[in-house]
């Protein structure tokens, strides 16, 4: 069976590029208050997929600024397309890898029809919080195919054997960032960006004033408001995340099941020390549009890292034709 090329995997890499970078854009149209650029609530297709009726923005920066971030989508889109297709043209008998493309173009389709709802509904939160949490999943399934379509190393060679420890870790681990991500991307969608209705000082964000780790007074004061459960929400969900991920950094430094594993056990270290910074900063100092981004850039990497180690700690999985090979061995 024919291994991926490096222009295959080059193509990998560069579409997770492009998707990270799509997220980044995504943060920047919120802050920017350019969610509905391109048209108000319930505007049909005159707001998505046209802008304001028409096929390229005018002059307006809320509408360049959203149409830039439709334009990535559909690049990203085209780049999930050619993966998709040619690993069912060349590289069939991988079935892990045919799978999973076909799964990323599905899901970015989804993802796109997502944004139109998001856009129709006026940025409602469980929209804007839905279209996080749909493209952490988009930007975690191609680290997947990277790693299926990188990997040159039989599954029974591979060190992750020894990790066998750390998987429960590191899976509630990611489930906890993921959540925490979500719970950060529903507390945004309070804040009205982007709506006519937006004023400074609205939404979730603000439901604490300026006080971290602390809240009204009180540490966790579950029941004040709506506004302040929302943002405790994210807060319980970053505490438990934050323990989790130190165990599973310990852990990881402590039994060394693979060099890639250290590095980015201690990667994510780093990553989850600038995150709380960036987020107590939010708290603390009036909006800046440049922490918010950053508070966004950073849990997207920490994401990212997170996925990255809890793959390293499965074998790959074996092609179709892999299998069968080492089922005709085993008998002899």
């Amino acid at each position: 069976m024919t291994a991926p090329s490096a222009g295959y995997r080059r193509l990998v890499w560069w579409t997770g590029i492009a998707t990270f970078a799509l997220v980044i854009v995504g943060g920047i149209v919120r802050v920017s208050d350019s969610g509905l650029g391109c048209g108000p609530q319930g505007s049909g297709f005159h707001g998505w997929p046209f802008c304001n009726g028409d096929v390229v923005p005018g002059l307006d920066l809320n509408s360049v600024i959203e149409y830039s971030h439709r334009a990535l989508a559909g690049i990203v889109g085209i780049l999930m397309l050619l993966l998709a297709v040619q690993s069912w043209r060349r590289y069939r008998q991988n079935r892990p890898l045919v799978r999973s493309t076909v799964a990323a173009f599905v899901l970015v389709v989804a993802q796109g029809l997502l944004g139109a709802a998001t856009v129709e509904e006026g940025l409602e939160e469980r929209y804007v919080a839905a279209h996080l949490g749909l493209a952490m999943l988009l930007l975690a399934l191609l680290i997947y195919i990277w790693r299926v379509s990188a990997s040159d190393t039989p599954p029974s060679e591979e060190p992750s054997s020894r990790g066998g420890g750390l998987r429960p870790l590191a899976i509630a681990s990611s489930a906890a960032i993921f959540c925490t991500i979500v719970a950060g991307g529903y507390m945004a969608g309070t804040q009205n960006y982007g709506r006519p209705d937006y004023q400074l000082g609205d939404g979730a964000h603000h439901a604490c004033g300026k006080e971290f780790p602390s809240c009204n007074g009180d540490f966790m004061p579950f029941g004040q408001a709506r506004l302040v459960d929302i943002h405790l929400t994210h807060r319980a969900f970053m505490y438990i995340a934050t323990l989790l991920v130190i165990a599973l950094i310990v852990l990881a430094l402590r039994r060394r099941p693979g060099d890639g594993v250290e590095r980015m056990a201690r990667l994510m270290g780093g990553l989850l020390a600038i995150q709380i910074l960036l987020g107590a900063l939010n708290v603390w100092l009036d909006e800046y549009e440049v922490l918010i981004v950053a508070h966004l850039v950073v849990g997207t990497l920490l994401w990212a890292a997170a996925v990255g180690l809890t793959l390293q700690l499965y074998p790959a999985p074996a092609p179709a034709a892999a299998r069968a090979g080492r089922r005709e061995v085993l008998p002899a």
